[in-house]
């Protein structure tokens, strides 16, 4: 009897695990660590306009901010005073410190650029990605 439902059990138990890791899905939560110069992870999937919550730890030795451009754009190679017009939102957080904040998702879904807007961090390697997804 035990081992006819052996894999019955072991197929729901497996569902169960992978669908409370979200299955890569959208969230409305960011959680980011940020180091010296990288971002943990570097992709994030947020649904389009709602509200996000980003809880940043900054494991570093310098400060950091998390810079969110507008859709279609980035920073290049070298992050600028020109870059200031292209920011859609962003956020500092100084080292050793952790920030939790919100922000409201952009309502257009796209690609886009994220980068620490610290000078010398992007070239670095400081950068990466907000996916946003429409309908979630």
């Amino acid at each position: 009897m035990k081992t006819k439902y052996f894999p019955i059990v072991v197929a729901v138990f497996l569902s169960l695990v992978l669908s409370a890791c979200g299955g890569g899905g959208a969230s409305t939560t960011i959680n980011v660590t940020m180091t010296d110069f990288h971002f943990e992870p570097m992709e994030f999937t947020v649904p389009a306009g709602q509200e996000i919550t980003l809880n940043a730890v900054n494991n570093g030795a310098v400060i950091h901010e998390f810079v969110i451009f507008k859709l279609g754009t980035d920073a290049g190679e070298k992050f600028g005073d020109e870059d200031e017009e292209n920011i859609y939102w962003e956020v500092e957080v100084e080292p050793g410190q952790s920030v939790t904040t919100t922000f409201t998702a952009p309502s257009e879904p796209g690609e886009y650029s994220v980068t620490c807007g610290i000078e010398g961090h992007l070239e670095a390697g400081m950068n990466g990605k907000l996916i946003v997804v429409a309908g979630q």
